[in-house]
């Protein structure tokens, strides 16, 4: 091969072609988590020598002939909420967890698995996919690895570092108000919330039951659309999983958007206060890619877009608080001080505060969904600064953090990445109809095939300071 794959597709096509192993694939990925991963802190766990027994199988059964799909032989990184059979799910935190003992798979892995691809490590979050992970609890501190003194975005910090640093092709992240978009978004790769019960939440660590999702992180959106294949389905170890047939996400992939229609939601998100121009002005020039493979713009708002993230946040304490409560009685000083702070605010909401939330989730519900039949898609900045210093007060940003709503909701979001602002990444979210994840991987696909910022690495990011690519 000219050069390595950096995507499950490049990777799958080099395995089948015969130009690469599965076996030398993981273990250039390993060397250079060896080199590099003591800095960004990606992993918590590796599993070496099961992922190069995997592989080792991988080659066996595609030499005979036996092929498993698109991530046959392919490495990649679960985010350590989900249980994984290597190992212990710790979800970041010195408080067990006996929701994912040892020795079992969530069923999102367990179905990746089975498709012969390889889980190489269980990687870091935010502690319990809430808090700011403590350097004194003696776990690793996730790097940005554009920036190793910002911040790689949260809760699925380890999965988006790892992507962008070359240690694995694609991923598993969880998603309660931002978690797989906001550190796509601050790490320059591509990551999908899909429709609240599109993918089972069977063995993963709960944060607040109704938010909670669980999603692919790739480099690509066509990439993610390979995972989200597999992932996808109703599961009977999971009530809330949907029963809604699965389509076949990578055939939707065209390239084309005639006809589709963009809402652009400019009225909050374009003048948020705080909002960085550059960031917005990145957005935009996105949105004009889209217009040039024939989609169709239009200025939108969601008029109660604001309260809907008070009500997020008020939904997500309260069953945080909920879940939590029994250890933080008995285990208090082995939470992180950022991680009691966050839970212990829903020991000050009352279930008429709980209440009035889900009122607001019903109106902002009805309210996109009248949107959604004007458009296929909304689009919006996912995050309103480029990553944050790994000091910030990561309190006062939460408001440019343009994720939570879509939890509220269930609608599926993507973002991807549109450009650097001071030589770090930030990305666009696209919005989708409920289950139609096949749309937004489509806009998706389309927007990255006339532009390479998903192909930039953090080793490049002096070029990435340059002007934007050309476009076709």
């Amino acid at each position: 091969m000219t050069s390595f794959p950096t995507t499950i597709v490049e990777a799958g096509a080099a395995l089948r072609a015969g130009e690469l192993t599965s076996v030398e694939l993981i273990r250039t990925v390993l060397a250079r988590a060896d080199k590099i991963d003591a800095d960004l802190g990606c992993f918590l766990a590796r599993f070496d020598d099961d992922a190069l027994s995997a592989a080792a199988t991988a080659d066996a059964e595609l030499a005979a002939g036996t092929d498993r799909g698109p991530l046959h032989g392919i490495p990649l990184g679960i985010k350590d909420l989900l249980a994984a059979r290597e190992g212990p799910t710790t979800a970041h935190s010195l408080v067990p967890s006996r929701v994912a003992p040892p020795g079992v798979d969530a069923d999102a892995v367990a179905r990746l698995r089975d498709r012969g691809a390889v889980i190489v490590g269980k990687t870091s979050l935010s502690e319990y996919a809430l808090g700011v992970p403590d350097p004194d609890a003696g776990l690793p501190l996730p790097r940005n690895p554009w920036d190793r003194e910002h911040w790689p975005g949260g809760s699925s910090s380890g999965t988006a570092s790892g992507l962008a640093a070359g240690l694995f092709l694609g991923g598993l992240g969880t998603d309660t108000g931002g978690s797989i978009r906001i550190p796509a978004a601050c790490c320059g790769v591509t990551g999908l919330k899909p429709t609240y019960g599109r993918v089972s939440k069977s063995r993963c660590i709960p944060l607040a039951y109704s938010l909670d999702t669980v999603g692919p992180m790739a480099r690509t959106a066509e990439d993610c659309a390979v995972l989200l294949q597999v992932i996808s389905g109703q599961a009977s170890s999971d009530a809330t999983s949907a029963d809604e047939p699965v389509p076949n996400y990578i055939a939707a992939l065209t390239g084309d958007l005639s006809g589709i229609r963009v809402g652009v939601e400019r009225v909050h998100h374009g003048t948020q206060v705080g909002a960085d121009p550059e960031v917005v002005a990145r957005v935009e020039e996105a949105v004009k890619d889209l217009e040039r493979a024939g989609a169709i713009v239009e200025e939108i708002t969601i008029e109660h877009r604001q309260i809907a993230d008070a009500a997020t946040r008020v939904i997500m304490h309260t069953e945080a608080f909920t879940q939590h409560r029994p250890t933080l009685r008995d285990r208090w000083h082995d939470y992180g001080p950022f991680t009691r702070l966050l839970l212990t605010h829903g020991a000050f909401l009352s279930a008429a505060d709980y209440v009035q939330a889900q009122r607001v989730r019903s109106l902002v519900r009805a309210e996109v969904k009248q949107l959604l039949k004007r458009v296929d898609v909304i689009v919006t900045p996912t995050v309103g600064v480029p990553a944050p210093r790994l000091d910030a007060d990561f309190v006062a940003l939460m408001p440019l953090f343009f994720t939570g709503v879509w939890n509220l909701t269930g609608n599926p979001a993507l973002s991807l990445p549109v450009g650097p602002v001071r030589g770090l990444p930030v990305g666009m979210q696209i919005v989708g109809r409920p289950f139609a994840e096949a749309t937004v991987l489509r806009v998706g696909d389309a927007y990255q095939r006339r532009t390479d910022w998903h192909r930039r690495r953090p080793e490049e990011r002096d070029d990435a300071r340059s002007d934007a690519p050309d476009h076709a």
